[in-house]
Formats: C-alpha cells, structure tokens, sequence
C-alpha cells in the first residue's frame, strides 16, 4: 500500500547565544545562501549596534559548509563588520556548540513524530525551540542551591 503524499524537510538554521541561554532558529523550505543570507538579517535585527543599545562583541562561528563560504555569504558578512568570524576547521562538528542543540531538539523534541505537512513540521519546530529555550532558562536545583 502507497503512503499518502510525499516526504517534506524543513532545513534548521540557527545561531547560539550563549549570552541569552538561546537558540535563535529560523527554517526553510531549502538550504541555500538566500536563507544564511536572511539569518544574518535575523542577527541584525537582534545584534547590531544602534542608538540607544550598548554595543556587544558578537562572535559567529561557522564552518565550511557551502551554504557559509558562497559569494553572497562572503559579501553579507563583509557588510557586517561589527560581526566577528571565526571559522572552524573542516570536518569537526564536534566544535560546533549548534550541534547538541540540533541533536537535542531532534532526540527529544522531535523524534518519534509525524506531521501532516511541512507547516505543522515548521510550528513543531518553532515550539520546541522555545521549550527548549525556557529549559535551559530556567534555574535548575543544582543553581538554585548554589547561589543561596
């Protein structure tokens, strides 16, 4: 018997601020420079300087990955110099901090599911950002019971 309709992805996109205790996600149909591009916007939105807002150092690490190193991506992170990069060696995601967050989010949040198109996959995933945005907010005994 023929499965109804057909497999749909959702490509995560994401940066992690340790800062903030967040993982800021933003996902796409596609995984291109366009949407590294409107991440980098994303960070603008939240991150750069202005009036009013004190200026932070703000550090991205990225690896090699395509979708990182194109010609646009290059340009829209020359645009940004209040935008520091480090770029991490090739073939070591074990450097990336992203990593746990996306292992979590598909391990725990994620796993064992089915949705009946790819805008319930994008809600599931924006709902489990934020759940386990406000776990990693909350204080757990351990700190509570270190800082009394």
């Amino acid at each position: 018997m023929e499965a109804p309709g057909r497999a749909r992805k959702r490509a995560l996109l994401g940066v992690l601020d340790h800062a903030r205790r967040e993982l800021v996600v933003l996902t796409s149909g596609t995984k291109r420079s366009g949407d590294f591009v409107a991440l980098l916007g994303r960070l603008d939105r939240d991150y750069a300087p202005r009036p009013g807002r004190t200026d932070r150092p703000v550090v991205l690490a990225l690896d090699n990955g395509p979708i990182h190193t194109s010609k646009a991506s290059r340009k829209a992170l020359a645009e940004r110099p209040w935008l520091t990069v480090e770029w991490l060696p090739k073939y070591a995601p074990e450097l990336n901090d992203i990593e746990r967050s996306w292992r979590d989010l598909k391990r725990h949040y994620l796993a064992h599911r089915t949705f009946r198109d790819a805008d319930a996959l994008d809600a599931a995933i924006h709902q489990a950002v934020q759940a386990l945005n406000h776990e990693r907010q909350t204080p757990t005994c351990a700190s509570i019971s270190r800082a009394a």
